[in-house]
């Protein structure tokens, strides 16, 4: 009976309308069969609570601290990434339409349409389903030719301090010196580096050296940073609805932000066509302001610029006049094996028309360009750490 009892109480639940808990579930149970077991009845509750509730199968996944993402490639493959890499975990399903069932249901949550006219979706998952913010990726068959390809992105607080970064080895003592002699001369800076390396992390942390006197107002999508201060104001993009419509973009917010009194103005993550409002807005008296980016390395955080400002309608030679103009340094975050560090110090130097990135500090060393990021700071009268 018990291949067959899911799907036909699943059936008598949808015909009647129900409420999905569980003295539903266990009514269903005993009205399709009659005299059911207790063994029966808790079957079926586990399996409907797997597949109609919260995230199902993959929830312990999610909830465990260590893990960043979780990934199902087949119905007997669902994998996770964390500090020690990509590993296969125990938890299977028991087909290829349980996987698809879930990937619709959490798309539906999402207020995302997946099917096959939509087969593929982007979107964050309501706090209602998950306890930590979630990003969901789904792609269906036949456009993931092997089967429903579910990603989830779990992204948590950003709550580290500089000295707890110390602990974790992002950075040592004398690079923590350095950050906070950063943030002391209020030095505009980008975070940049691979996805998962550890940029909302050490962004997190330099505001939460920012003196508790100012004022810092956030743009963020998921709404990661949660620094430990006393003036920290979050605004919080919001995806369009399933119709397509109450869309409120980081771009919008950072027009917003610039009107809340910000000492501080942060983009959580630069992504889009608001990196122009961003570097106008740095431009304009907003000095130590911040954001990370994607980058592979300092150097190429120019064109990177570059790329998301075409977005914006901004030309090639004004990015790069507004960015020498605005952004002082660069920070480069890289993952090696379980560990998020703090790899590079650039500072961005215009050379004729282009804005290049040099590199001023590495691996815990002074290197060739660390004069110019010295000066920046004994032009702010702030003490350049040895």
């Amino acid at each position: 009976m018990r291949a067959d009892v899911v799907d036909r109480v699943r059936q008598r639940l949808a015909d009647d309308g129900a409420d999905v808990n569980s003295a539903t579930v266990a009514a269903a149970v005993r009205a399709e069969f009659g005299v059911a077991g207790h063994e029966d009845v808790l079957f079926a509750l586990r399996q409907l609570r797997d597949e109609l509730v919260g995230l199902g199968p993959l929830a312990d996944l999610v909830s465990d601290d260590g893990v960043t993402d979780v990934l199902v490639t087949a119905p007997d493959q669902v994998w996770t990434d964390g500090a020690g890499g990509l590993r296969r975990s125990a938890v299977t399903f028991p087909d290829e339409a349980s996987v698809r069932r879930l990937a619709q249901r959490l798309a539906h949550a999402a207020g995302r349409r997946l099917d096959d006219a939509q087969p593929f979706v982007d979107g964050w998952l309501p706090a209602a389903a998950a306890k930590v913010r979630v990003r969901l990726h789904a792609v269906l068959p036949p456009i993931a030719a092997a089967g429903t390809c579910l990603s989830l992105r779990v992204l948590r607080p950003a709550t580290h301090d500089l000295a707890a970064l110390i602990r974790l080895g992002t950075v040592d003592a004398t690079g923590a010196a350095l950050l906070r002699a950063i943030i002391a001369a209020r030095l505009t800076l980008l975070v940049s580096g691979a996805t998962g390396a550890g940029k909302s992390t050490l962004l997190g942390a330099l505001l939460g050296a920012v003196a508790p006197t100012e004022r810092i107002v956030s743009v963020e999508d998921a709404g990661e940073l949660e620094p430990d201060h006393p003036q920290f104001v979050r605004l919080v993009a919001r995806p369009p609805n399933v119709e397509g419509a109450g869309e409120v973009t980081l771009r919008e917010l950072v027009r917003q932000a610039l009107r809340m009194r910000p000492d501080r103005l942060v983009v959580g993550e630069v992504r889009g066509s608001e990196v122009c409002e961003l570097l106008a807005a740095l431009n304009t008296g907003h000095e130590g302001g911040a954001g990370t980016l994607h980058a592979n390395s300092p150097a190429e955080v120019p064109a990177r610029l570059e790329a998301l400002a075409a977005l914006g309608g901004l030309t090639r030679a004004g990015l790069h006049s507004q960015v020498a103009a605005a952004v002082r340094v660069v920070l480069h975050m890289r993952r090696h094996g379980d560990r998020r560090v703090l790899t590079e110090i650039g500072v961005p130097h215009r050379r004729g028309d282009e804005v290049e990135v040099l590199p001023a500090w590495r691996d815990g060393q002074w290197i060739e360009h660390g004069t110019a990021l010295a000066r920046l700071l004994a032009e702010r009268e702030v003490t350049v750490p040895c």
